[in-house]
């Protein structure tokens, strides 16, 4: 950490070129001595990263950043308040610290919180800013979190540990196959609390997971503007109910689809003659959860087609998370070869061709509000939804 990027000449320098050319900058001589191009540089591109993910940190003067990769990895502030609320007690460890956003939100909620982070500058960088953002019950400890769990016979109320993938090759991973391994050390973090979150990336298969587990009480999948961000697993050290499955959205507004495992084996479906007055798209949230027909049941909706992740009804519920949109007309694929100006931003579900060739190919203009919905029903078979939306994510 180069402590000469805290003077205040330099803060002013990096505020006043965030929307300049961070390559040219990286090139170019410093105007400060002690400090480099590339450094300068870096401190701008993260500091232009925080704005929308960690508003509270741009908008703190004198924040230093870590390397710009650490801020795309981190947590978003948004995120990080959600896992705040799954805290018990008072005391809890970040096994894997990081650049500090979630055990900023964790000592919003708990007496005190350790921060672990092999990373010695990374460590030094949180620990820095720390009080700059008003946290004081924080005690950063740069070294090995599984060593220290491993060593110490203290009793935390909630362990937090957000173990890293080895490979990123392939979509398709195990916890196994991540750094700490979790399902290793299993016992060992639980001797340390009875109350254990798990962080994964929204890749991990749900149920793979929880082969790999035990004492699994919810999973949390959390998703932002319809990007599924993570998955949160909570385990209670002798659990043996049912998991809970929580599907959450966090867009201005909270919502929430939740259900027991098992649930929707046992839900009903209804099929449906022809499309309702409304259409509504789940939010890839509910999407992950796998629970297609208790999304219909729960909000008395019907599915288009068996294969087709989409509902409609006649009514509107504003609860449902997703995107909800009013059916103008319904059109055959010969019908829509004949329209003239056609507008809408094109979606394709359970359809034989892409957006963009449908586009092409219909000659459709784009709209931020007319929508073109090329899908299929059970009782029509191919249809185009010329509709409205009125309800976003």
């Amino acid at each position: 950490m180069n402590s000469l990027i805290t003077d205040s000449a330099v803060q002013e320098y990096i505020r006043e070129h965030l929307n300049a050319d961070v390559h040219t900058i990286a090139m170019a001589k410093s105007p400060f001595p002690g400090i480099t191009g590339q450094e300068l540089a870096n401190q701008i591109a993260a500091r232009k990263k925080s704005s929308k993910k960690l508003p509270s940190w741009f908008n703190t003067a004198g924040i230093y950043y870590p390397p710009l990769l650490s801020i795309e990895q981190c947590s978003s502030e948004v995120t990080a308040a959600y896992k705040a609320q799954l805290c018990n007690g008072t005391t809890l460890i970040d096994l894997t610290g990081g650049f500090g956003v979630d055990s900023h939100y964790f000592s919003r909620v708990n007496q005190s919180v350790t921060h672990c982070e092999l990373n010695k500058e990374l460590s030094a960088i949180a620990s820095r800013n720390a009080p700059l953002l008003g946290q004081h019950n924080i005690n950063f400890i740069s070294g090995d979190g599984m060593k220290l769990i491993r060593n110490t016979s203290q009793h935390f109320d909630t362990v937090y540990i957000d173990p890293a993938r080895r490979s990123n090759s392939g979509k398709v991973f195990m916890l196994r196959d991540c750094t700490p391994d979790v399902v290793e050390n299993l016992d060992l973090l639980l001797n340390s609390t009875n109350r254990l979150l798990i962080k994964t990336a929204p890749l991990l298969d749900i149920s793979a997971g929880l082969k790999e587990l035990r004492h699994v009480s919810a999973i949390h999948i959390v998703s932002v503007r319809n990007e599924c961000k993570e998955l949160i697993w909570v385990l209670e050290k002798g659990f043996g109910g049912r998991t809970q499955i929580v599907s959450t959205t966090l867009n201005g507004t909270q919502k929430q689809f939740s259900f027991l495992m098992g649930d929707e084996v046992r839900a009903a479906i209804s099929g449906t003659p022809a499309p309702g007055d409304y259409l509504y798209e789940p939010d890839v949230a509910l999407l992950k959860s796998g629970a297609f027909n208790l999304i219909a049941e729960r909000y008395q909706l019907s599915k288009f087609h068996h294969q087709t992740q989409l509902y409609t009804a006649n009514q509107i519920d504003e609860s449902f998370p997703g995107r909800i949109f009013r059916i103008d007309e319904v059109l055959s694929a010969g019908v829509v070869k004949k329209e003239k100006d056609l507008r809408g931003s094109v979606i394709v579900r359970n359809y034989p061709d892409k957006a963009a060739v449908l586009v092409e190919k219909y000659h459709i203009k784009s709209s931020d509000t007319q929508f073109m919905i090329f899908t299929q029903s059970a009782s029509a078979g191919k249809i185009i939804l010329k509709s409205t939306i009125i309800q976003h994510y």
